[in-house]
């Protein structure tokens, strides 16, 4: 590539080792106006500890542009001479082969260098490194909005929706939107466009306070830091909403007794022995609520239209249920809510289906009225409406909150718990009143 010579030579005049050395946040500003190419080459004839000192000064974006322009003996010796926590973000800026075939050029000459590196960049999974994008941009504050344009016209990665703004100590002291820079003054410096950074996540920040952070702030992006303060990306919203997607997807298949690993197209045998299992359990949980019609046995034999209805009362109790678990499954997944809030979320859900039985228990009894011509059992379906919408509410808020509680995945065949309960709960409330007014249902 053909350098431009006359600007190179201008801003070489400045860049000397001395200046290098003497001021390092300057030499950091001019080079970012440089090429990268043009940048690199500079750097690259210049003492190692020369580079170093400079290299602290240079904006993420700059620093990253800079490296992938150097040749690769270059970046060899240079990672092996940086600290491992500014090594490892830059090679978390490459792709995995790229990274390796790095690694494996260091290996040759600081084995235990490369090892340390490749331990570093295994960051745990439901991690904020797992979910951040490493390709920040970020400006000094004293830059103008004509330079930092300038600058990242030169870039050839997309520019982000949000750009950080650091002091001369490389500390991020706020963050400006893309469209605010654009729209800007041209004169006007960075630090007075820049707004407070909402809040800041550390690598090891687990996934769920990541979530929790996006869904009470409502913003677009977060900076990332590693141990040393140092800015090493940023979480967007999309990375949650993606992850949120992934998970609530997942835990569709696992209320139901199927595992997260099967896919569509997974093998018929494969899907076999991860729902047999949980299919063996909801067989038992049905014995349990056979027998609780069982008990009844007498009283179903004497009034035969308790037979008909009780489909209608186990139905009902079921889709309530099923409604509370998954606003509450939403909840949990979406850190709307807390174990610690167990309370709120039952009596919120006992109100809602003491309401929603109240109006079901009017148009089923008055069905059951115009079929039966008896009012008792128009009476015993509607007070079991009431009672079963009731249960079954508390009880889908409730079963996904205790199992997160007792450290269980809340999403894990939730579902088959819950249709046990509703279904022994609407059993034992239909039959139960029924037994209690069975002097005025109609026998036979």
């Amino acid at each position: 590539m053909t350098l431009s010579i006359a600007k190179l030579d201008s801003v070489a005049e400045q860049l000397s080792e001395t200046f290098l050395s003497h001021y390092p946040l300057k030499s950091a500003q001019h080079l970012a106006s440089l090429l990268p190419k043009e940048a690199a080459t500079l750097l690259e004839s210049q003492p190692m500890h020369v580079v170093l000192r400079v290299w602290k000064y240079l904006t993420p974006n700059v620093s990253e542009a800079l490296f992938q322009a150097f040749s690769l003996a270059f970046q060899v010796t240079f990672i092996a001479e940086l600290e491992s926590h500014i090594a490892i973000g830059l090679l978390h800026k490459f792709e995995p082969e790229r990274q390796s075939a790095l690694l494996e050029q260091l290996r040759e000459t600081h084995a235990d260098i490369s090892q340390e590196l490749s331990d570093l960049l295994e960051y745990p999974e439901n991690t904020a490194a797992r979910m951040m994008s490493c390709h920040v941009q970020a400006f000094y504050g004293d830059l103008t909005v004509r330079d930092a344009l300038s600058q990242l016209k030169n870039q050839s990665r997309p520019v982000a929706d949000v750009i950080y703004v650091l002091n001369s100590a490389r500390e991020v002291v706020g963050e400006i939107t893309l469209n605010t820079l654009v729209a800007s003054v041209s004169t006007q410096t960075l630090v007075n466009l820049a707004s407070p950074v909402k809040a800041r996540l550390n690598v090891m920040d687990h996934k769920d306070s990541v979530i929790e952070l996006f869904e009470g702030l409502r913003c677009r992006t977060l900076p990332v830091f590693d141990a040393h303060m140092q800015l090493v990306g940023q979480v967007r919203f999309f990375d949650v909403y993606q992850s949120t997607k992934e998970e609530l997807a997942s835990d569709m298949q696992t209320m139901v007794g199927a595992s997260k690993d099967e896919k569509a197209l997974s093998s018929s045998w494969f899907a076999v022995k991860k729902r047999l299992p949980w299919l063996q359990i909801n067989l038992l949980t049905a014995f349990a609520a056979a027998a609780v019609v069982g008990a009844f046995e007498g009283l179903i034999a004497q009034v035969t239209a308790l037979a008909i209805l009780l489909p209608v009362a186990a139905g009902q109790s079921g889709n309530a249920g099923a409604q509370a678990l998954a606003v509450t499954m939403r909840g949990l997944t979406l850190r709307e809510i807390s174990t610690r809030q167990w309370y709120q979320v039952m009596i919120k859900e006992m109100f809602v289906g003491l309401m929603n039985g109240a109006a079901i228990a009017v148009t089923c009894g008055l069905g059951v009225y115009l079929w039966s011509q008896s009012l008792g059992l128009a009476a015993v379906i509607a007070l079991a409406m009431v009672s079963s919408l009731v249960i079954a509410g508390s009880s889908g808020a409730i079963v996904p909150i205790a199992l997160k509680k007792f450290g269980l995945d809340p999403a894990q065949s939730s579902s088959i718990v819950l249709t046990t309960i509703t279904d022994i709960a609407g059993f034992m409330s239909f039959l139960g009143i029924a037994l209690l007014l069975s002097d005025f249902l109609p026998k036979g």
